[in-house]
């Protein structure tokens, strides 16, 4: 089930960006009049179809994409005899080259203005919810293992990121961060002033949303709220209010470390040390085999709620969009330099996992909104048989006042064939290995 479900997020994601995007490029053909042969959402074979006008509308077996065909353009399908014969008025190659021009951006377009809509309704709805940079100073980081490899220890107050305030938790993690040039965290330590450099390559580490939660987390101060009835910690006597000191005579700062010391000492007995009003108190309490004693908790910070109306979710919600597509364009550029691993690049098997096994609409929708800028970035790469490609020959025309040859675009779609179906390939092999690693 739960794979039904992740398949089923995928395909319904891409499914609304691919036949948004081919509806650009429909809509805008139409509006000069050029003809609309065939409007495709999935590749062949065909599943169901009807026919509308002069476009026969379709969907694919194959989900994982579309198309639309216009009379007169060269294209994935290599359809080269209507181009035998004289241009028709109705036909792409008999279109002005800026009218073509924007036909090729209608996708693209149609995916930003998708993407940008879905971030600006999902602050306007949900707002922001977040542990803020005045809340990490206060009450300092929790490191974990990745965290720990380049410096970081629990307790540490980040003041900076590359010598700039942070709005955010979130912040220190972002891709903003960990692909800056000669990165750096500022941290107050003990008193003293310290520099975390972001080592080259750093941003490797996060190949899989679990190494996420293993990086740095805000260090989470609390008390006892009350003993579970039926766990072992009911005969201690806790009362609202007491803080845990020590486990063990080790010090307890932090609810993590509370978790960690109970789970390292699981179907042992610990001796807790507490405080009651100014009174430090002993008591021993069995931990039981899942490291658990039987008491809930009270978090002594809360994170910050912020809501927006519309108009100020409107810059917000831009900003959010936009932002993605300036990260993956600096990892893309870190990858041909091998600082980026090109092992993050991920195929379909990767992105139903990043949609999850539970249906949240809220994660669904904002990561299809994530997937739409990232398509619209993607499909502006200057590769032929990709709308980036056709762009390019556009402009080469626009500028020179001459058209490449149909031989040479012929050529160009086939050489962009192909390396559309390695970068395929390469992807889901990539997806392949990370399942059989685990990574």
């Amino acid at each position: 089930m739960d794979t039904l479900i992740m398949v089923g997020q995928l395909l319904l994601g891409l499914s609304i960006l691919v036949g948004l995007h081919e509806l650009g490029h429909l809509l805008s053909a139409k509006l000069f009049g050029m003809r609309v042969e065939k409007f495709s959402i999935g590749f062949p074979p065909k599943v169901i179809g009807f026919k509308y006008g002069e476009t026969e509308y379709s969907l694919g077996a194959i989900p994982l994409g579309g198309f639309v065909k216009i009379s007169g353009m060269m294209d994935e399908s290599m359809d080269k005899e209507q181009l035998n014969s004289e241009p028709q008025p109705w036909e792409f190659r008999a279109k002005p080259a800026w009218q073509r021009l924007i036909v090729m951006l209608g996708g693209i377009i149609v995916n930003v203005i998708t993407g940008v809509l879905i971030f600006i309704f999902l602050v306007y709805d949900k707002g922001e919810t977040y542990f803020s940079r005045d809340q990490i100073i206060e009450h300092g980081i929790v490191a974990y293992d990745i965290g720990e490899q380049i410096g970081f220890q629990d307790g540490d107050k980040v003041l900076n990121i590359n010598g700039k305030p942070y709005q955010s938790l979130s912040d220190l993690s972002s891709g903003d961060a960990l692909l800056s040039d000669n990165g750096y965290y500022t941290v107050e330590r003990d008193g003293k002033i310290v520099k975390i450099e972001i080592p080259r390559g750093f941003i490797n580490s996060f190949s899989d949303r679990e190494s996420m939660s293993n990086f740095i987390d805000i260090g989470i101060p609390f008390t006892i709220k009350k003993a579970v009835k039926g766990g072992n910690a009911i005969d201690v006597g806790f009362q609202d209010g007491d803080k845990i000191l020590a486990v063990n005579g080790e010090k307890v700062r932090y609810f993590n470390d509370f978790q960690e010391k109970l789970s390292s000492n699981a179907s042992k007995e610990v001796e807790l040390t507490y405080e009651r009003n100014g009174e430090v108190l002993t008591d021993k309490v069995k931990v039981n085999k899942n490291g658990l004693i039987g008491v809930m908790v009270n978090p002594l910070i809360e994170p910050v709620r912020k809501s927006y109306s519309f108009a100020e979710s409107i810059p917000k919600g831009a900003e959010r969009a936009f932002s993605v597509v300036i990260v993956n364009a600096r990892a893309l550029g870190k990858m041909f330099t091998g600082e980026v691993s090109a092992k993050n690049v991920s195929g379909p098997i990767g992105m139903a996992q990043i949609y999850g096994s539970n249906w949240d609409w809220v994660k669904f929708w904002s990561i299809t909104g994530l997937i739409s800028m990232i398509l619209a970035f993607m499909n502006l790469l200057p590769i032929p048989a990709l709308d980036g490609g056709h762009v390019v020959f556009l402009l080469y025309e626009m500028v020179s006042g001459k058209s490449p040859s149909e031989k040479f675009l012929e050529n160009a779609q086939k050489v962009g064939m192909v390396l559309l179906l390695a970068l395929m390939v390469f992807a889901i092999g990539n997806d392949i290995l990370k399942l059989f690693s685990g990574g």
